[in-house]
Parts: structure tokens; C-alpha cells; sequence
């Protein structure tokens, strides 16, 4: 959960300097990019890294496919947004 400051309860543990989300990644699965990308760029907000196809090892023999995009928000936390383009096998 990320909980904006000075609503609601504060569970402050420090300091907070801008900006406030280095170092974190923070992933979220969707089901189709474009509709997040459209809203994105009809606001005219920039993307961090553009949309991209990659896969990554899970298993042995098996692979998991992404479609994924990154933005930061205005206080610096970094989104990685993705959406399954499905699962292959890995030849010998």
C-alpha cells in the first residue's frame, strides 16, 4: 500500500525528503497496457522507460513473457506496469 502523508493515519518512520521514492520498483500486473499508456500520454506525463517485450527465466525449462513499461510518480516512486504475454519452453 502506498499511503499519501498527511491523510489519514501516519505511519512516519523517519524524515521525509524529496524525492521520496528512490530505490524502489514497485510492479503491478494488468491486463492490457494500452489503456494505462493512453491515459498516460493524454495528460501529457512522461514515461521513464517506454513499452517493451521481454521474458525472464522461472523455471529449468520454462520462461514467463511481459509486455511492461515503467513511469515515476510525482514523488519519485518508479511503476513498472505488465501485462502477461504468456509462458514458453526454453530449447536444449
Amino acid at each position: 500500500m502506498l499511503e499519501q502523508r498527511g491523510i489519514g493515519r501516519n505511519w512516519i518512520t523517519g524524515p521525509l525528503e524529496p524525492p521520496l521514492g528512490r530505490g524502489i520498483n514497485f510492479q503491478i500486473a494488468i491486463s492490457h497496457l494500452d489503456p494505462v499508456i493512453t491515459a498516460l500520454r493524454e495528460a501529457d506525463y512522461p514515461l521513464f522507460m517506454e513499452t517493451e517485450s521481454t521474458w525472464y527465466r522461472i523455471d529449468e525449462d520454462v520462461e514467463a513473457g511481459v509486455q511492461q513499461f515503467l513511469v515515476t510518480d510525482p514523488d519519485g516512486y518508479l511503476l513498472r506496469f505488465q501485462a502477461s504475454i504468456g509462458r514458453r519452453s526454453i530449447a536444449p
